[in-house]
C-alpha cells in the first residue's frame, strides 16, 4: 500500500500542519503508533480545542500547556478511548478545566465524557462522525480549513503510516469494513490521523485499504479449504512477522476477519480450529 513515512518530528513543540491547526507529538514511539501518537490543537474563536490528548506523560502534558501559551484550552476532544489517545485527558483537565467529548458509549468504563457526542454533532467547527471497526467508539472528525477545504481528522480509522490492528471483542471487522466504504462516499481531501504525517488525496489509499482487507479475507478462506486451522497457523501462513507485538497484531486481525466470516455464515469454529462452513 502507498504508506507515507516522515522523519521522526521535534519533540516538545507544537508543528504547524494547516492555518489554525498544529500538531503535538507524544512521546511514545513504538511498532504500534509509529513516532507516537498526534495531539492537535485547533483554534477556535473562544480558545482552543486539543483533540486527543495522547498517553500518561506528564512531559506530554506539559507539552500540551506551553504550546497553549495564553489561549485557553476550552475543549479536550477524544477521537476513541484507546490509552495512547486517552492517557493524558485527566492530568489536560485538571490543569485547564476544559470539558470533555468524546463518543456518548465510552469502549471503557475509565472515562465518562462530560458530553458525550453521537453522529453528526458538532462543536467548535468540528463534525463528528462514527467511525467503528478499529475501535466501537471512534469518531472522525470533519473540519473545513480556511484556504484548504474540508478535511477528516481521521484518527486510528485511516492513517498515512499504516493499516489499522482490528482486535476484537471491541474492535469489529465488518464495522471497519463499513466504515471505510463510508469515507469512501466522502469529499474530504486531506486527512489528519491520529499517528504518522498528513495524508493528501486520501481516498486512494481508503480503497485500497479495503481491497487489502478483501484479498486478506480472501487468503484466509482459501487456507481454511486447504486444511482446517488455528488462528495461530493461518497468521504465520499469511503473515511474515518476527516482531512478537507484531505477530500478536496479526492473530488478532485474523481473528477479527474469521468473526466477521462466521457472522455472514462462511466460516465456523470447533474449539480453536476454524474451517469453512
Amino acid at each position: 500500500m502507498p504508506f507515507l513515512t516522515e522523519a521522526e518530528p521535534k519533540r516538545g513543540v507544537a508543528l504547524d500542519v494547516l492555518p489554525g491547526i498544529r500538531r503535538i507529538v507524544a512521546r511514545n514511539p513504538g511498532v504500534m503508533t509509529y513516532h507516537g501518537t498526534n495531539t492537535y490543537l485547533i483554534a477556535a474563536e473562544d480558545g482552543l480545542t486539543v483533540l486527543d490528548p495522547g498517553p500518561d506523560d506528564p512531559t506530554h502534558v506539559s507539552d500540551i500547556l506551553e504550546a497553549a501559551g495564553d489561549v485557553p484550552i476550552r475543549r479536550i476532544l477524544l477521537s476513541h478511548t484507546h490509552r495512547d489517545h486517552l492517557g493524558a485527558t485527566a492530568a489536560l483537565k485538571n490543569a485547564t478545566n476544559a470539558a470533555t467529548y468524546g463518543f456518548h458509549r465510552p469502549a471503557t468504563p475509565l472515562f465518562t465524557p462530560d458530553h458525550g457526542l453521537k453522529e453528526s454533532n458538532e462543536l467548535a467547527g468540528l463534525t463528528a462522525l462514527h467511525t467503528p471497526g478499529h475501535a466501537s467508539d471512534h469518531l472522525a472528525f470533519a473540519y473545513t480549513v480556511a484556504g484548504a477545504g474540508d478535511i477528516l481528522f481521521s484518527a486510528d480509522h485511516v492513517m498515512s503510516w499504516s493499516s489499522s490492528i482490528v482486535n476484537p471483542p471491541d474492535g469489529d471487522m465488518k464495522a471497519y469494513y463499513n466504515s471505510l466504504l463510508r469515507l469512501l462516499d466522502r469529499h474530504e481531501t486531506v486527512y489528519l490521523p491520529g499517528h504518522g504525517p498528513l495524508l493528501p488525496e486520501p481516498r486512494a489509499l481508503v480503497a485500497e485499504m479495503l481491497a487489502h482487507r478483501r484479498r486478506r479475507e480472501a487468503a484466509i478462506l482459501e487456507a481454511l479449504r486447504a486444511r482446517p486451522s488455528t488462528i495461530a497457523e493461518i497468521a504465520a501462513r499469511l503473515y511474515a512477522k518476527q516482531n512478537p507485538m507484531l505477530k500478536i497484531a496479526a492473530e488478532r486481525n485474523v481473528l477479527a476477519h474469521l468473526l466477521k466470516l462466521r457472522t455472514e455464515g462462511i466460516a465456523i469454529d470447533h474449539g480453536d480450529v476454524w474451517a469453512p462452513a
